[in-house]
């Protein structure tokens, strides 16, 4: 499971031109899960995520927690971060997850992310979307479960 968290100061997704989730302060996220991911990968990712510490204290150091500051975070399901890309120029996503398992997984994430009790908003999974955000820094970390050996 692959995360690209931006640190933001404002968030939206919108589909068919409306809005379907908007944050303020806090993350977005995209995630992309491939074929082999499980809860596992999962938990461990929302764990890291909900203490990741790059949220600045009173002297500017980055020591603060998205649940430090009680943040808000916007999830976008992104099935293109699964990109094999080693051969050719254009990127194959066969190594994916299947939308039965992808959307499964998703919910999964989002809801032990819910459990911090921070205000979490979402896109539609496989829907076209539109996002816009404010990326505050720029602070962007890129996470993949298969580090976390």
């Amino acid at each position: 499971m692959k995360a690209v968290i931006q640190r933001v100061s404002e968030a939206s997704v919108k589909v068919d031109g409306n809005i379907v989730g908007e944050i303020n302060t806090g993350f977005m996220l995209l995630i992309g899960i491939d074929e082999n991911d499980e809860k596992a990968d999962a938990d461990w990712l929302v764990q890291k995520i909900l203490n990741l510490r790059i949220f600045g204290d009173e002297n500017d150091k980055l020591n603060l927690s998205i649940k430090d500051i009680n943040g808000e975070i916007l999830c976008i399901s992104q099935f293109t971060l699964i990109a094999d890309y080693k051969k050719g120029n254009r990127p194959s996503f066969i190594k994916a997850a299947k939308p039965d398992k992808a959307i499964h997984l998703f919910e999964y994430f989002k809801e032990e992310l819910s459990k911090s009790d921070l205000r979490i908003e979402s896109g539609i999974f496989g829907a076209d979307m539109k996002v816009s955000l404010i990326n505050d820094g720029p602070v962007t970390i890129v996470m993949d479960s298969l580090t976390k050996q």
